[in-house]
């Protein structure tokens, strides 16, 4: 079974992911070149990341098929320490946040995922569209006419060259778009933006580096904040993209595996000369739309990615920029969840919410974590908002007039547990109080002092209070932390009044 996983996994989808990873590899230099510049480091850095990350990401990640390089979401993050601190200090954080990203992949943080809805998942696929396009827009503004023709001929060779007969479902359009594009503006002699414009290309193969750092607590203590920030960003962006590419594909991810798998790479990147990084959503997309399945293609993206920048630099930085924008433009058309505008007039209210807010937080922030923190955080409050809706007492007086019993249904948390109180007629003068249980449920400590506090009024009053019902987890909780069957707690809980 594993080795016929793995053999599947491989070499399933032979063509396409050698296709669909020479397409990953030349949309690939551009990005960690600009991603390199963002950080403040030589070009080198960047594309020694990706190249490693994304050949040992293929061996030891969760999800085939998913393009993991260095990224602008975690470039945002080192910038003030490169500034400060210097390189060496970059391959640290580096080294550390793999260790960190692989104790986390074994503390199972990776199922933390199911804790996203939907709708913040929608949003943070729209908020990436967008940043992929407006990332584009410096390569289209104070240019020459000649770069928009290149972009517009582009943007129809991808759209267009599918609808061949034979070899349009052969080759991927993006890798005939660039190779077209490239052939055309050398030929034409065409004065317009490369990506040797982008900056200098290596022309040495990576080689081991250990960070050259004071191995002491200082240096922990300057690099470990920036480490945390970039182990949580990296793993949320990986988790994120982990889940898109199993909707793309129809398939199941390891995410705790890609957890692990993110923290080597991150580990063999820093050892290498290279930043930190993670999955990158952009890349995946023109993966798999240009029909990558397996691991192979994201090995041939890294592997080609190298050969290209070292020993083919020359052919590399003739490519045009509009080439690569004409791609990146696809991939924001492609990624934009189009059917969410649609659903905005059907879907509750409170989705909605979520989902924009998810997309104006991460365009806003350029962050996709601020966003989707803020998404998971919205969507935990409209639900707990729902839930406590759904409480109600029913009260009943008996026929002799002496007891009243309260039967209460529902959730019993800290966003109903003042609703689960006013539901209760302390004045009323009666022998006996019955609270029945049986349809309810404690979640928290203050759902539990609640009922403590309800049973305590009512017995201030003089009456008989006898609580019924509550389940086997109901009661463990209210054994524990409830006081109200305990002797000389009633001055304690309502405050000596």
């Amino acid at each position: 079974m594993l080795l016929s996983s793995t053999k599947q996994d491989w070499f399933g989808n032979l063509r396409g992911d050698i296709l669909a990873g020479l397409v990953v590899a030349l949309a690939l230099i551009p990005e960690a070149i600009a991603f390199s510049i963002i950080a403040g480091v030589d070009p080198k850095v960047g594309l020694y990341a990706s190249f490693c990350i994304a050949v040992v990401i293929a061996f030891v990640g969760g999800r085939p098929g998913m393009i993991s390089a260095a990224t602008g979401a975690m470039a945002l993050l080192m910038v003030s320490l490169v500034k400060e601190h210097g390189l060496q200090y970059l391959l640290a954080a580096t080294l550390l946040t793999g260790v960190l990203q692989i104790l986390m992949g074994a503390l199972k943080l990776g199922s933390l995922m199911s804790f996203v809805s939907r709708s913040v998942v929608t949003g943070f696929v729209n908020a990436l569209a967008i940043l992929i396009f407006l990332a584009q827009l410096p390569e289209l503004t104070d240019v020459t006419w000649h770069v928009y023709a290149m972009t517009g001929a582009g943007l129809a060779i991808i759209y267009l060259f599918p609808h061949l007969p034979v070899v349009g479902k052969i080759v991927p359009s993006p890798l005939i778009c660039i190779l077209a594009c490239t052939a055309f503006a050398m030929f034409a002699g065409l004065d317009i933006r490369t990506v040797g414009d982008m900056g200098e290309l290596p022309d040495t193969l990576p080689i081991f580096l250990w960070p050259d750092v004071p191995l002491n607590l200082e240096t922990l203590k300057i690099i470990f904040p920036y480490a945390a920030a970039l182990a949580v960003v990296g793993l949320l962006e990986s988790l994120m993209t982990a889940t898109i590419v199993d909707d793309l594909t129809d398939t199941k991810s390891d995410k705790n595996r890609e957890c692990k798998g993110q923290g080597v790479a991150n580990i063999s990147a820093g050892l290498l000369g290279g930043m930190a990084g993670c999955a990158m959503i952009g890349q995946s997309v023109i993966n798999v739309k240009s029909g990558g399945r397996g691991r192979l293609s994201t090995l041939v993206a890294g592997s080609v990615l190298l050969v290209l920048v070292v020993f083919m630099n020359e052919w590399v930085s003739e490519i045009p920029m509009a080439a690569l924008v004409a791609v990146m433009i696809m991939v924001s058309i492609g990624t934009f969840d189009w059917s969410s505008i649609k659903n905005l007039r059907t879907y509750p209210l409170s989705t909605n919410i979520v989902m924009i807010s998810t997309v104006v937080v991460v365009v806003w922030t350029h962050n996709l974590a601020f966003g989707v923190f803020a998404g998971v955080l919205l969507a935990a409050l409209f639900f707990a908002n729902k839930v406590s809706h759904f409480m109600y007492v029913e009260s009943k007086l008996d026929e002799d007039s002496s007891t009243r019993r309260y039967s209460v249904h529902g959730q019993i948390f800290f966003n109903s547990a003042d609703k689960f109180v006013d539901q209760f007629d302390f004045k009323e003068a009666v022998e006996k109080i019955v609270i029945d249980l049986t349809a309810a449920h404690f979640w928290d400590i203050t759902g539990v002092h609640a009922l403590d506090m309800a049973v305590l009024k009512f017995r201030r009053e003089g009456a008989e209070v006898e609580v019924i019902g509550l389940n086997e987890a109901s009661e463990t909780i209210v054994d524990r932390f409830g006081v109200h069957d305990k002797p000389d707690q009633i001055e304690k809980v309502l405050g000596g009044h």
